[in-house]
């Protein structure tokens, strides 16, 4: 979503049309009415659109900056990821929701967004623990890129060990990969080819559930397919869709940060759906509407120059 080195004239358009795609999923199955009446396609989705997006992360993050440049770019994932997990956790305290919270305390919230984070900004939480590490770590000299996977890896398995828990282990892997590739030199899109045919071993996999487990090798394989699959699909997307799908692509940190707002008030058009038993109406037009509301608050957010508080910058919205 962010960390990413590229500039908007160097950009890959294939990544912005993942990124779309797996975003949209995110906010479609964070939609508690929708996903409960599909407990297999969300084990299927969880399978692989959040660790394909750390993968995308961690392949566009840029270790060789210097430290200041860096580092600047944590503190303004840093910023807002803090003010929306502990916006989350305050409500959690107040709001009967799955991850409600029975006493907030001030150790608690520091808990939550420093170690232990929840809701849907685990995500961000991750992301800045496997970039500051991997930053930290590629700027030792007088190891080669082995040894400092190796470092990085158990650095990251130690963090992941039941008395921390601090990540999961399979999340900072995916993470992993992505910088794998990028320090192998190869384009994103020359490891994953596109191709249709991947729907033939990616359909195998899913007759066996057992590889809807994103920490399986089962769940790395339909992570690949789907993203093969995906930039096969690419080819044929037409150009006004494209433009639509580059736009949400480009702007997955404004989603992350504030659909949580707009899914929980999505609640209250349950009932005008009454007549579709799938949800699958309801899905869609709560999905339509939380991204276009957290486009607004961003649109308002850079109307009202509150973005260079927030993210550091004069507009969010690219």
């Amino acid at each position: 979503m962010e960390g990413e080195s590229l500039s908007d004239k160097n950009r890959i358009q294939e990544l912005d049309f993942l990124k779309c795609i797996f975003i949209v999923l995110m906010v479609m199955f964070h939609l508690v009415y929708f996903s409960e009446k599909h407990l297999i396609i969300k084990q299927f989705v969880y399978t692989f659109h959040m660790p394909a997006f750390l993968l995308l992360s961690g392949y566009l993050v840029n270790v060789n900056k210097n430290a200041k440049s860096f580092f600047r770019g944590i503190l303004w994932l840093l910023i807002p990821y803090a003010f929306m997990e502990a916006s989350y956790v305050m409500m959690a305290a107040r709001l009967p929701i799955r991850e409600h919270i029975d006493q907030l305390t001030i150790s608690l919230l520091l808990n939550k967004i420093f170690l232990h984070p929840i809701g849907p900004y685990w995500y961000l939480h991750t992301l800045i623990i496997c970039e500051i590490c991997y930053y930290a770590i590629f700027q030792l000299k007088k190891m080669n890129t082995f040894s400092k996977f190796m470092v990085w890896g158990t650095l990251m398995y130690l963090l992941s060990l039941k008395n921390m828990e601090i990540v999961l282990f399979a999340n900072t892997l995916y993470f992993m990969i992505g910088t794998l590739i990028r320090q192998s030199k190869f384009s994103f899109l020359s490891v994953f080819q596109a191709s249709f045919w991947s729907a033939i071993p990616l359909l195998i996999l899913c007759f066996y559930p057992q590889n809807f487990n994103r920490a399986t090798l089962g769940g790395i394989a339909i992570t690949f397919l789907i993203i093969s699959f995906l930039l096969a699909i690419y080819r044929y997307i037409p150009q006004l869709i494209m433009q639509v799908t580059n736009f949400v692509g480009r702007n997955t940190l404004v989603i992350l940060l504030f659909s949580p707002i707009f899914t929980i008030l999505s609640k209250s058009l349950i009932p005008l759906f009454a007549f579709d038993a799938s949800a699958v109406s309801f899905a869609c037009t709560a999905t339509i509407l939380t991204i276009a509301g957290c486009f607004g608050v961003a649109y308002l957010s850079d109307t009202l120059k509150i973005s260079r508080f927030f993210f550091g910058k004069e507009k969010v919205l690219r």
